[in-house]
């Protein structure tokens, strides 16, 4: 197989492993060449109280004192919630990419090596 050959092979590999695990991050229509992540939720009201929440927890990182607000459960922060956001937002089918990725690089230099 010549070099060219073997080239385009490895071209069309990363093409369909990119297609398979790059879906965190989706290309924004428009020409900012910005992309989107989406996030889940059941309803607006949910969205709402996840806004909030993080602000909350932002309040009472940034001051000890602040942590009066969840005295009460109304005011209450949701943690178990922010972690199902934040693990939303862990790219793992690129992490799964990459993984593959560097098992193809890997194996090209084995190649080259023999």
């Amino acid at each position: 197989m010549n070099m060219e050959t073997n080239e385009i092979k490895n071209l069309e590999q990363l093409k369909r492993l990119t297609s398979l695990y790059f879906k965190t991050l989706k290309p924004k229509n428009d020409q900012s060449k910005t992309n989107i992540a989406a996030l889940n939720f059941m309803n607006y009201s949910e969205l709402g109280y996840v806004i909030v929440d993080m602000l909350r927890l932002c309040i009472l990182a940034l001051n000890q004192e602040a942590n009066k607000i969840s005295q009460t459960n109304k005011n209450a922060i949701d943690v178990a919630l922010i972690l199902e956001i934040i693990v939303q937002l862990i790219p793992l089918h690129e992490m799964e990419f990459l993984s593959e990725f560097d098992l193809l690089c890997n194996e090209d230099s084995y190649i080259v090596n023999d």
